[in-house]
């Protein structure tokens, strides 16, 4: 493992004094369902509505469960120092508890030590809508500092996979960690770049591939040891290979994507699902009526759990793979590729010299 960073939330109720450990690392692929352009319903969106609301209302358990969002936030955010130009009017798709407000007013968010000092890169933004379905989630920090160093204005959305936008309202669109949540994926790319005006960037943030593969694996056995047969636990995912392919198909130019492996260590099973419920991740797929997890297959998941993926110190591992986008609105005097053929020098006798 490299990078990791030591995180200030305590682990869990069980062992409050094991500290989560964030770290980067690099992971072999597992197999996953590959997420495809159909458009049927696969999430219920009433119940994610219902598990942000019950985060919202309870804002203790709910910010100390932020850690993840945070991160990610801070590392979406930074994508900006790389793009020299002011944004009047940004949206923040699926804010949750605007960590993306809180993020861009972070001071000195440039992480190269040969700039030491820098400007929030809220100075870049003149307004910033941040836009939400859960209305306790989204003003569950709205009395808070961050909130005076930009202008931001919250919106309420009755459903966040229909934008109440006019085309070409907005600068800038960011989005962190909700579009894993999003019935037609392809759809929402589509009315982003609508509502974007030309030559303008999306930059977005969510949860794909392999995320939590230790504990969907985990479940599986236990189900299949104690049950006979397994029912659907962890919500499927997009695949990195797949998002860059379907924000083409959306109207995106210069694509940029890229793929981070979080991985936080738990004292077990039992705080980790307990902090992706404070999270508002909770399963919320069609057909999980089916029933709850009982005590026999928790503890044999616990037990299953440490066997295949836990720690020497005692803990357990949680992969979170979080897929990086960027992609540009169309414009006219945006850059262009050159014509296929057209290059003086081989890539081949490049490398080969390197």
């Amino acid at each position: 493992m490299s990078g990791c960073v030591q995180l200030v939330s305590s682990a869990g109720r069980a062992l409050p004094t094991l500290p989560r450990l964030l770290c980067v690392s690099s992971r072999r692929a597992y197999a996953v369902q590959a997420a495809g352009a159909p458009r049927f319903q696969v999430f219920n969106r009433r119940t994610k509505w219902l598990q942000k609301e019950r985060a919202g209302i309870n804002p203790e358990e709910s910010r100390q469960a932020d850690y993840l969002k945070d991160e990610v936030a801070i590392r979406l955010s930074e994508r900006l120092l790389d793009i020299k130009r002011h944004f009047p009017k940004a949206l923040d798709l699926g804010a949750n508890s605007c960590n993306l407000a809180r993020a861009l007013t972070r001071e000195n968010p440039d992480p190269d030590p040969s700039n030491p000092v820098s400007e929030p890169l809220a100075s870049k933004i003149s307004e910033l809508v941040a836009a939400d379905s859960s209305e306790s989630l989204l003003y569950r920090d709205a009395d808070h500092d961050f909130n005076n160093n930009l202008q931001i204005t919250r919106q309420v959305l009755n459903d966040e996979e229909t934008l109440p936008y006019e085309p070409g309202s907005f600068d800038l669109v960011l989005s962190s960690l909700s579009l894993h949540w999003i019935n037609d994926l392809p759809g929402i790319l589509t009315q982003i770049n609508n509502v974007l005006k030309p030559d303008c960037p999306f930059i977005g943030a969510m949860l794909g591939g392999d995320t939590l593969y230790e504990l969907r694996t985990s479940l599986q056995l236990a189900e299949q040891e104690r049950r006979g047969g397994i029912s659907p636990h962890v919500s499927p995912l997009a695949d990195v290979r797949d998002v860059g392919g379907l924000m083409q198909k959306a109207g995106f130019k210069m694509l940029t994507v890229d793929v981070d492996d979080i991985i936080v260590d738990y004292p077990d099973t039992f705080a980790l699902m307990q902090d992706l419920q404070a999270m508002g991740e909770g399963n919320a797929i069609l057909g999980r009526e089916m029933g709850p997890l009982g005590r026999d297959v928790l503890l044999a998941t616990e037990g299953i759990y440490r066997e295949l993926h836990g720690n020497e110190d005692g803990s357990i591992p949680a992969t979170f793979r979080i897929i990086y986008m960027i992609g540009w609105r169309e414009g006219q005097d945006q850059p262009q590729p050159l014509a296929r053929g057209s290059g003086q020098v081989n890539l081949k006798d490049i490398l080969e010299t390197k």
